[in-house]
């Protein structure tokens, strides 16, 4: 009886909470089937791609003039729709990505989890030891990797990004497989200004939302108070 009856109440607050009309509840039915919607968005994406997150914004222009601060980049898993390729893999095979021999990958830089990840072209797997060629070119200092993985460069920097010190990652080891989160498949111009902003984004959508509600209600409201009258016919 005790089962029966949480039953029956539960069933009454769900019946409830979908057939009330006040402005509160409608609006919290709102923000959830807008939960829905993106969530169930997010899922079809990791199914197809392969990897979370799917989609990722560029932010700065190491990577002109291929792509562009405000770009969204669809991200799949590093073999999912055609073989990964790096730039020297590329450049014999005369495979080109984004306008360049090779495939772009997004990777956590040293494995690093608390950090954006950098989007950057895979240019040549090296192993451990000295590296004495980059991109073709011979080098004036060997280079030497402490561990075997792949070397990377924005598109529209001068030099590999393990040449380089970076804020808050330090100088990039070469890139692990288990750190590549996927690759760039393509981009789409200027949405990803909408994750790059995201929390005014949300903040903007609720307030209106919350403006429509009250616009609603205030409507309803008038025409409850002044209804029309009918004309009695002579």
């Amino acid at each position: 009886m005790v089962k029966e009856n949480k039953k029956r109440n539960l069933s009454g607050i769900i019946a409830s909470f979908r057939t009330s009309d006040h402005w509160s509840v409608s609006l919290i039915r709102d923000l959830l089937w807008v939960g829905v919607v993106v969530g169930g968005i997010a899922l079809v994406l990791f199914l197809i791609c392969g990897t979370w997150p799917a989609v990722v914004a560029i932010e700065s222009k190491s990577m002109d003039p291929h792509m562009h601060i405000g770009d969204l980049v669809l991200v799949v898993q590093k073999d999912r729709f055609g073989t990964f390729q790096t730039w020297q893999e590329g450049f014999v095979s005369n495979y080109t990505k984004f306008d360049e021999y090779g495939d772009v990958i997004i990777y956590k830089p040293n494995g690093m989890t608390n950090v954006t990840p950098i989007i950057h072209r895979a240019i040549q797997y090296v192993d451990a030891g000295p590296v004495s060629e980059v991109k073709g070119k011979r080098l004036i200092v060997n280079y030497t990797a402490i561990h075997s993985g792949y070397m990377t460069w924005g598109d529209n920097n001068p030099s590999p990004d393990q040449f380089n010190n970076f804020p808050k990652i330090g100088i990039p080891e070469p890139v692990k497989d288990e750190w590549i989160v996927g690759k760039a498949l393509f981009t789409i111009p200027l949405i990803g200004y909408l994750p790059l902003n995201i929390w005014f984004v949300v903040i903007v959508v609720a307030i209106v939302m919350i403006l429509h509600e009250i616009y609603l209600r205030s409507n309803e409201q008038e025409k409850n108070q002044n209804p029309k009258t009918r004309k009695k016919k002579k």
